[in-house]
């Protein structure tokens, strides 16, 4: 097989690698949930070689994650795993979670699964990084943005575009706090919580209450 290729990734990988800059200073290990061609997984491990990038998704995608992450041999690019978020995460933690253009093509229930997923992967004061489209006060803040909500619609009636707040809840259930809500190109976004240490050691807050 060729290596997939996704256009959208060589557009924001510039972006987004500047915000992971920015917060990964004192990160080690990274798991990119939904790591797709594996294209973001090369140009970020490759900017930030300090970083352990642990590339994931469901099976039929690890052939072609492989591909790209084999052409690159790099040293920080460790064989990707395979995760479904409603299903076995790895048993290891990671000091940062991330994930770019997946909540709008989950479905709402796999969206709450990966958070739960998250407060389970995610060491104490560890960030979670999520690049993607979100509507805010329910409301489209484009009208491109309107048009992709009907695309994904026509092909999964359970995807769509998430309502920040929506996402922030979920986010505050598992004890992230928002460090930063970035406007990228493209009418997207790029959001960073960061989980509060409080939470990681009360086991009271550390059940979703």
């Amino acid at each position: 097989m060729s290596k997939p290729f996704a256009p959208s990734c060589e557009r924001n990988q510039g972006p987004i690698l500047e915000v992971l800059q920015r917060h990964v200073g004192d990160s080690r290990r990274v798991l990119e949930v939904g790591s797709g061609t594996g294209q973001h997984a090369v140009h970020f491990a490759a900017a930030i070689p300090w970083l352990i990038w642990q590339c994931s998704d469901r099976a039929d995608n690890l052939p072609g994650i492989a591909l790209w992450l084999g052409e690159a041999a790099l040293a920080n690019t460790p064989a990707a795993l395979e995760l479904d978020v409603d299903g076995p995460w790895p048993d290891a933690t990671f000091d940062t979670v991330f994930t770019a253009n997946s909540l709008h093509i989950m479905g709402w229930p796999l969206v709450q699964a990966f958070f739960a997923g998250v407060g389970k992967a995610l060491e104490e004061d560890g960030l979670l990084i999520v690049y993607g489209p979100f509507n805010y006060g329910g409301a489209f803040t484009s009208d491109s943005n309107r048009a992709f909500e009907q695309w994904l619609k026509d092909r999964d009636p359970a995807s769509g575009i998430r309502d920040f707040e929506a996402v922030d809840a979920l986010a505050r259930e598992i004890g992230l706090v928002l460090v930063e809500d970035n406007a990228m190109p493209a009418n997207n976004r790029c959001v960073v919580w960061q989980r509060s240490v409080r939470h990681a050691h009360d086991p009271e807050l550390s059940d979703g209450s």
